[in-house]
């Protein structure tokens, strides 16, 4: 009889894992045909020299070169390492590693999580100190300024993004007429599409009829030329980006809102705690997961940016607005040289999965 009821257990467990694989069996399979397999395939034309016109009329056209691709993006002759190579990028990560420092002395985080920080931003820092000395040069002079370009871009519209989604996301979490409204108003930028968009911002950034001239020429002043002036072309794409992007945002940040409980809110306004107070000691704390959510999915989206300088300023002037996909795209379509824009599409990869692990570490709560 035991016997008898151990075997049922055993055919009971084997059918629900039988059920489970073919409920899971779709899922799978799509995931391997379409992400496994591309980045597996992309990792090996990363590793030849693959010209895509050459290759595509004969297949044998392509060579294995190990290394190579990566070392000429990567790498440059005379090659010196200096803390201060790129001085903002590595006191941004020792201001994060001093911020890191200070939560975990509060005990706002754990020792494993600062521990983990501090490895991961000590090798940025050590990553970002090399550069060649006076007689050396980059092998590939492009890649890095656009690699700049792409981490300016993202630290301006990230926080951009999450400031002004979270404030017009407390503003509207009521219940009127008039703040669904407005809702759906500030949601409708995202619903459009990237060509609708830059064609709205490069009429309003116009010199000569766009509303910010006109604006300035009321006051005395004189029109910028924001999509021709290097120091201006960033912003400007910036500015866009943030208008269009806060629609999801703000979505996220209105469903955390209505999870916090209303009592807390009461009892806050008993104690005559005003707005600016319930905001910093309810709101926010709160609102932890939903805005590394927030963060976490914005840094993956916008390192991704390609539609905006393509279209706005095509990567200029100078390449001021050059970004990281876009470079990509030309070297592989323009240029044919797949094997480099396979390993620079490895890198991007590479990078966001670090940005989005600092952010899951920074804001995991202590397991202890």
């Amino acid at each position: 009889m035991l016997d008898q009821f151990r075997n049922d257990l055993r055919w009971a467990g084997a059918r629900q894992n039988l059920v489970a694989w073919v409920f899971l069996l779709p899922f799978v399979l799509v995931y391997l045909i379409f992400l496994i397999y591309p980045f597996s395939k992309g990792v090996w034309i990363s590793l030849h020299d693959w010209n895509l016109l050459e290759v595509a009329f004969n297949p044998e056209a392509k060579t294995f070169i190990g290394l190579a691709n990566y070392q000429r993006i990567f790498w440059g002759s005379d090659m010196g390492w200096s803390l201060f190579a790129r001085p903002v990028l590595q006191i941004a990560c020792l201001a994060i590693a001093a911020f890191c420092i200070w939560r975990y002395r509060l005990g706002a985080m754990g020792k494993s999580a600062l521990v983990q920080s501090l490895v991961f931003l000590g090798l940025l820092v050590f990553f970002f100190g090399w550069e060649p000395g006076e007689s050396g040069r980059w092998y590939d002079r492009r890649f890095w300024p656009t690699v700049g370009n792409t981490v300016i871009f993202v630290a301006l519209v990230v926080p951009g993004v999450t400031i002004v989604s979270l404030l017009l996301a407390t503003a509207l979490n009521r219940e009127s007429r008039g703040a669904a409204t407005l809702r759906t108003i500030f949601f409708l930028s995202q619903i459009l599409s990237v060509t609708v968009v830059t064609l709205i911002w490069q009429i309003m950034f116009s010199a000569r009829q766009g509303l910010l001239a006109n604006v300035i020429r009321e006051f005395g002043g004189i029109p910028v030329s924001w999509l021709s002036d290097p120091s201006y072309a960033m912003a400007a794409i910036v500015i866009a980006t943030i208008w269009w992007s806060i629609g999801i945002a703000m979505v996220l940040f209105l469903a955390g809102l209505q999870d916090i409980p209303q009592e807390m809110q009461e009892a806050a306004t008993m104690d005559r705690a005003g707005p600016v107070a319930k905001f910093f000691y309810i709101i926010l704390p709160n609102l932890k997961r939903t805005t590394t959510l927030v963060v976490v999915l914005q840094i993956i989206l916008h390192f991704q940016v390609f539609g905006q300088a393509h279209l706005m300023t095509q990567g200029g002037p100078n390449d001021r607005t050059q970004v990281l996909v876009r470079f990509i795209y030309q070297t592989a379509f323009r240029d044919s040289d797949l094997g480099i824009a396979a390993a620079m599409a490895v890198f991007l990869f590479v990078i966001m999965a670090g940005f989005s692990a600092l952010q899951f570490i920074l804001n995991r709560e202590d397991d202890a």
